[in-house]
């Protein structure tokens, strides 16, 4: 089994050794315990972000709290920085999610300086070098903050459809454990489930059940390749009602059975 990853720390990571242990760990729809901060500086692919999908292409840098479901394409063309703020991070960011496409090279620039000091810093043994790497990352906190700045003059108010989806998302992270269903889910934030299924529709061109059960799938392979939990623990922990129903539903989404899944290198 792999080790967990430490998240109470800050770090950094080439975006294509984030699919190292298979491209579901950042396709797959997810969220994190601490916040993140992706710098695509060459390819292109599709991100999306509180149920929301966009294009994404060099010099896009996009910020997700942490807590807000996401996954994304990374093709073989695809390079940048994942950058992990880690759990007790006291760097200002944003609340929101932010997707930002910045086109002066300036502002390309002072990017790429902060996140190269952030790595030499936390690479370094000198004397005072992981206090100089936490001040580098409040640059980049800085940095972030001024681009919203002005990505904001701009930007357009969210749609209801966005509004909704963002909230069913964030629900559907409390929830998705217990096993409720999409009907329950859209009552709860006051809408009908076809309602609900053609917002997400528009926003990122999936079904609201499609989002729930990818998110509920996602979480069983994470405890499949992770843990040595049984794996009727893992289905009955996700809310499925039988070991048979889990293991139709993850075959259903995956092409492989659970035990399968967990057998492959």
């Amino acid at each position: 089994m792999q080790n967990p990853v430490d998240t109470s720390s800050m770090r950094l990571m080439a975006i294509p050794r984030l699919a190292a242990g298979g491209r579901w760990r950042v396709e797959a729809m997810r969220t994190l315990s601490e916040p993140c901060f992706l710098w695509f500086t060459k390819g292109q692919g599709r991100i999306t972000v509180a149920g929301v999908t966009r294009g994404y292409t060099a010099n896009n840098a996009v910020f997700i709290p942490a807590g807000v479901m996401h996954g994304f394409e990374v093709g073989p063309q695809v390079f940048g920085t994942a950058v992990f703020f880690g759990r007790d991070s006291t760097v200002t960011l944003p609340a929101e999610p932010q997707h930002l496409r910045i086109r002066e090279v300036h502002a390309q620039q002072e990017l790429n300086v902060c996140l190269d000091m952030i790595q030499r810093e936390m690479d370094s043994v000198t004397p005072a070098h992981d206090r100089a790497a936490r001040h580098y990352l409040g640059l980049l906190g800085v940095w972030l903050e001024r681009q919203v700045a002005k990505a904001s003059v701009e930007a357009p108010r969210p749609d209801a459809a966005r509004r909704l989806v963002a909230r069913y998302t964030a629900l559907m992270e409390k929830q998705f454990r217990r096993g409720v269903g999409v009907g329950e889910l859209a009552c709860e934030l006051g809408v009908t489930a076809t309602h609900l299924t053609r917002c997400c529709r528009e926003t990122c061109g999936r079904s609201a059940i499609d989002l729930l059960q990818d998110r509920r799938i996602f979480e069983a392979r994470k405890l499949l390749s992770e843990t040595d939990m049984p794996i009727g623990r893992i289905g009955a922990s996700l809310g499925f009602a039988s070991p048979a129903y889990f293991t139709r539903a993850f075959q259903h989404l995956t092409g492989l059975s659970p035990s399968a899944f967990r057998r492959a290198p």
